[in-house]
């Protein structure tokens, strides 16, 4: 009798124990799922590149930019129509002149396309390095502004919607242009 006893308490156990492991893995499952619904309402999403374009500073970077682009694209065309016009002078000279002068004036010629290579280098350098020294506060004022309104409506995460595939969450578009008075 006693075995039997010891039997049906040992099974009660067993059976107590398998009904409390199920209760806390639903209790832990629905804690889980409870958190991830409470993540997915703090994440938002913004379009920085639109907002970046759409800011006054950017604009006046991109004239300045081009302003200056334009300068160095006139000097460019000026120092390749002086080439052009050396080639074309040397060319109708060319059976007046020696072989060696010939050689001397072609080297020249060669000289200078490789130096007006080199200015375009630099010129194209010069417009990124220009470029990136604009950009780089109207970049910081969009994500300070970004950070500010995501941390005053309770957004943990705010992801790029230029590279979203879909983003039916919080747009902060109008927030953050209101928030930067654009």
């Amino acid at each position: 009798m006693k075995s039997k006893i010891h039997k049906l308490t040992k099974t009660n156990t067993i059976n107590v124990s398998k009904h409390l492991k199920s209760l806390l893995f639903t209790v832990a499952l629905f804690i889980g799922a409870s958190s991830f619904v409470s993540a997915q309402s703090k994440v938002a999403h913004i379009d920085k590149q639109e907002l970046v374009k759409a800011m006054p500073a950017y604009a006046t970077a991109q004239a300045e930019l081009e302003k200056l682009g334009k300068t160095y694209e006139a000097q460019f065309q000026d120092s390749l129509k002086e080439i052009e016009s050396k080639v074309k002078q040397y060319n109708a000279e060319a059976g007046a002149q020696t072989e060696d002068e010939n050689l001397k004036r072609m080297k020249e010629v060669e000289g200078m396309k490789q130096a007006l290579a080199q200015y375009q280098q630099q010129m194209n350098q010069d417009l990124s390095k220009k470029e990136y020294d604009l950009l780089k506060p109207i970049l910081e004022d969009a994500d300070e502004a970004i950070q500010a309104v995501a941390k005053a409506q309770g957004f943990q995460y705010v992801l790029d919607a230029g590279m979203l595939i879909v983003a039916d969450g919080k747009d902060l578009m109008a927030d953050v242009k209101a928030h930067l008075k654009i």
